[in-house]
């Protein structure tokens, strides 16, 4: 029989554990709830591996990370993936003007901010940072 490696939770921490369980916004932070969850009922890493669908080893590592974090450690960290190729720090002052100055040819201003910025995207890279970034721009001219 394997050892098992226990975990005691408090009301307040099962409680946070089964709200993030019911309602987190993926599915990995619900599962990683649910196998803390499972883990507070002193099973085995094995047995909640087989239920969650994961490894032993994966179960262990979100327990060790929930003792060191609590549940703010079973969220993804901040600079995963891929850096974007136009910074809101950086790049928006240029995109706004660019993109004032050419209103009805995205495409113009496209090529006007690749010689500005020394950087080479696509139209579609340009539209998607406009859209992440209207909030922020419309709140800059007001």
């Amino acid at each position: 029989m394997a050892k098992i490696k226990g975990i005691s939770l408090t009301d307040i921490e099962r409680a946070a554990l089964v709200k993030g369980q019911r309602d987190g916004k993926t599915y990995t932070y619900r599962n990683r709830c649910q196998m803390i969850l499972l883990k507070g009922e002193n099973r085995t890493s094995k047995d909640v591996a087989r239920q969650v669908g994961c490894c032993e080893v994966v179960v262990n590592n979100w327990l060790k990370r929930y003792q060191a974090h609590g549940i703010a450690g079973l969220s993804l960290r901040e600079g995963r993936g891929r850096r974007g190729i136009l910074q809101k720090e950086t790049d928006l002052l240029a995109v706004r003007q660019a993109v004032m100055k050419n209103r009805q040819k995205i495409s113009v201003a496209k090529q006007e901010l690749e010689q500005e910025l020394g950087k080479t995207f696509s139209v579609l890279t340009l539209k998607r940072f406009l859209k992440k970034t209207v909030v922020y721009s419309n709140d800059c001219v007001a």
